[in-house]
C-alpha cells in the first residue's frame, strides 16, 4: 500500500509540474515584461499577417492573439475573418465578453481588419483558406453557424463558454476548415449543450470533455491533448510539437494554407 501511495504521489507531482509550471512561467513573464497587452485599445489597423487577397478571391482566415489584461498570461483569444468574392472588406466573426457584461450580444459579426491587434497584442495566423465559389459556400456556412451559436447571451472566462468556445463551435460546424486551435485557447473544450463527447474542432478526431474542466482529445490535426482544469497539454506528431498550458505550441509551425480550386 505504501508503494502504491508513492507511485500515486509521483504521478500527482508530474501532473502538477506538467500543467502548472509552464503557466507559472508565463505569469511571471507576463507581469515582469513591460508590455501593454490588455491596456491598449489598439485593434483597428492591419498588422500585415498574410498576403493581400486578389480581386474576386474569397478568403477565410483564423487568428489568435494573447487575451486582454491578466488573461493573456494564461491563454489566447481567437476569431475568424471572412471575405466573399463579391465583398471588398472582411467580416469578423468573434465573441467579445464585455459586450455581454454591458447587456449586449456575445457574438459580433462586423466588418473590420482581419488581422488587427487584439488589445495591443499581435495576432498569429492559424488558417488561411482561399478560392472562389467553394470558399463562398464555406463562408455562408460559417456565418449561418455564428447566428446559431447557443450562448449569445452568456460568457465565462473559465472554463467557458467564451470566444474560443465560439471558434471551436464554428470549426465543428464547418469541418472543411480542418481547424486546429491552440492548446492555450482556453474554452475550446467546452462542448455546447452539456455534451461529453464530440468531434474535435478540426473534425478529424474525437474528444471527451467534462464541462471544460477536464477531458482528452485525439485527432489527426490536434494530436493528443489532455485537459486538466481547463489547461491543456499534449503532443502533435505532424508537424512535431509539444503543447504546454499557457505557453501553447512549441515546435514546427501549424499554419494551414490552402487554395480551393474550382472543379
Amino acid at each position: 500500500m505504501k508503494r502504491l501511495h508513492r507511485y500515486l504521489g509521483r504521478i500527482l507531482l508530474i501532473i502538477l509540474a506538467l500543467f502548472f509550471m509552464p503557466v507559472g512561467c508565463m505569469v511571471a513573464a507576463h507581469y515582469s515584461a513591460d508590455n501593454r497587452g490588455g491596456r491598449s485599445g489598439d485593434h483597428h489597423e492591419s498588422t500585415q499577417q498574410a498576403p493581400a487577397a486578389q480581386p474576386g478571391e474569397a478568403v477565410i482566415q483564423v487568428y489568435s492573439a494573447r487575451a486582454a489584461r491578466w488573461r493573456g498570461a494564461f491563454g489566447v483569444h481567437t476569431w475568424i475573418a471572412t471575405r466573399r468574392t463579391d465583398e471588398v472588406r472582411y467580416t469578423r466573426l468573434e465573441v467579445i465578453g464585455y459586450r455581454v457584461y454591458w447587456g449586449g450580444n456575445a457574438v459580433q459579426i462586423r466588418t473590420g481588419e482581419p488581422d488587427a491587434k487584439w488589445f495591443g497584442n499581435h495576432p498569429t495566423l492559424l488558417r488561411d483558406l482561399r478560392g472562389g465559389e467553394r470558399v463562398n459556400v464555406l463562408i455562408d456556412h460559417l456565418r449561418t453557424a455564428a447566428t446559431d451559436y447557443p450562448y449569445n447571451s452568456t460568457y465565462h472566462v473559465w472554463p467557458g463558454p467564451n470566444s474560443n468556445t465560439f471558434t471551436a463551435y464554428l470549426g465543428r460546424r464547418v469541418p472543411e476548415l480542418r481547424l486546429e486551435l491552440p492548446s492555450n485557447a482556453i474554452g475550446k473544450d467546452y462542448l455546447p449543450g452539456g455534451s461529453m463527447l464530440s468531434r474535435t474542432p478540426s473534425g478529424t478526431g474525437l474528444q471527451l470533455s467534462l464541462g471544460g474542466y477536464g477531458g482528452v482529445m485525439a485527432g489527426w490535426e490536434e494530436g493528443l491533448e489532455v485537459n486538466f482544469l481547463g489547461l491543456s497539454a499534449g503532443i502533435d506528431l505532424w508537424p512535431l510539437a509539444l503543447k504546454l498550458p499557457g505557453v501553447g505550441r512549441l515546435g514546427f509551425s501549424d499554419l494551414r494554407r490552402m487554395h480551393l480550386h474550382e472543379p
